[in-house]
């Protein structure tokens, strides 16, 4: 650990890529390894931009974070992408094909690109994703972008891991704002409306008009930012300078509030909370007398001479 550690902080790509996965194994020495990693780079932590962006299949993620990654590393940044891939809910399997979206970022030696399953995990994300966030800033990368899988109420857990959420949409989704896009609404401090070219470019100005009379009725979720609507094209990199420019402005305004700490404190101490609701999980279906009485019960229910909630407090009663 102690090797892997220095080789870490040090700028080594594969040494980074050999953390991910040691914090990603479910085999209990190498999260005891894990854990040991993550304390020895804790000081190394926290100086990053933390970008979360998020949006429906096909809206153009990879396209925007390519484009968008190549331009920060062109003036000096190094860029780390985490990119959770849907797992199948049949094979449990993921494509993982980030990197072949994502060609030029993908080689530039100061980019990092990590694909990773969200194998069940709700929120769009990896259940590791926070670890990996704090490896990339301790192998020294300025900017983690987070991209996750797709759009929903469950994009809160995005959104409590990064500094600020970006929600990318599609032009003509106006309509739906008042429905199905509620959640995601709520949460986005940047609402970035892709794909504004040639016969999209007159429905993108559209969707923003639309998007920004949605926000005037909810609620900001800072009382020191009102999310601001972006239009503009990924594949031709038109508003890309601007999308780079609202996240700075977002991050200024956080810390000239003295907001940023907070916010990043408070999701310390949430991610603490879900670590250990984890781990009494982990150890309840691992205690030997909860396996042993697990079948009985569960037969009970499925031929319906159990309810679920007598059966349930009876397992927690073999626990305790």
């Amino acid at each position: 650990m102690s090797d892997l550690a220095d080789q870490l902080v040090s700028g080594d790509r594969a040494a980074l890529a050999r953390a991910i996965t040691l914090v990603e194994s479910t085999k209990v020495d190498h999260q005891a390894e894990a854990r040991a990693l993550l304390t020895a780079a804790m000081d190394r932590t926290g100086k990053a931009w933390r970008v979360g962006l998020t949006g429906v299949p096909g809206v153009g993620k990879s396209t925007l974070i390519e484009k968008l990654g190549t331009r920060l590393t062109g003036e000096g940044h190094r860029v780390a992408v985490l990119a959770v891939d849907p797992s199948s809910t049949r094979t449990k399997g993921s494509i993982l094909g980030d990197k072949t979206r994502m060609g030029a970022l993908a080689t530039d030696r100061n980019a990092f690109i990590r694909p990773s399953p969200a194998a069940g995990t709700l929120g769009g994300v990896a259940g590791k994703t926070r670890e990996s966030m704090l490896l990339c800033e301790a192998a020294g990368y300025d900017v983690v972008i987070v991209e996750t899988v797709g759009v929903g109420q469950s994009e809160t857990v995005v959104a409590d891991m990064v500094d600020v959420f970006v929600a990318m949409m599609l032009p003509g989704a106006g309509d739906e704002l008042q429905g199905i896009k509620k959640g995601l609404i709520e949460l986005a401090d940047i609402l970035f409306v892709n794909k504004a070219e040639g016969e999209n470019a007159t429905r993108a100005r559209r969707s923003a008009k639309d998007l920004e009379a949605a926000l005037h009725l909810l609620a900001p979720a800072s009382p020191h930012w009102s999310p601001v609507v972006l239009t503009g094209s990924a594949l031709s990199g038109d508003g890309i300078a601007a999308l780079w420019e609202a996240i700075e402005t977002h991050r200024a305004a956080l810390k000239r509030a003295g907001a940023l700490d907070e916010k990043r404190r408070a999701q310390q101490v949430r991610w603490f909370h879900a670590m250990v609701e984890e781990r009494v999980v982990a150890a309840f279906r691992a205690d030997s007398a909860v396996k042993a009485a697990l079948p009985g019960l569960e037969d009970a229910v499925a031929q319906g001479r159990l309810p679920a909630s007598e059966a349930a407090e009876r397992l927690l009663g073999e626990w305790r």
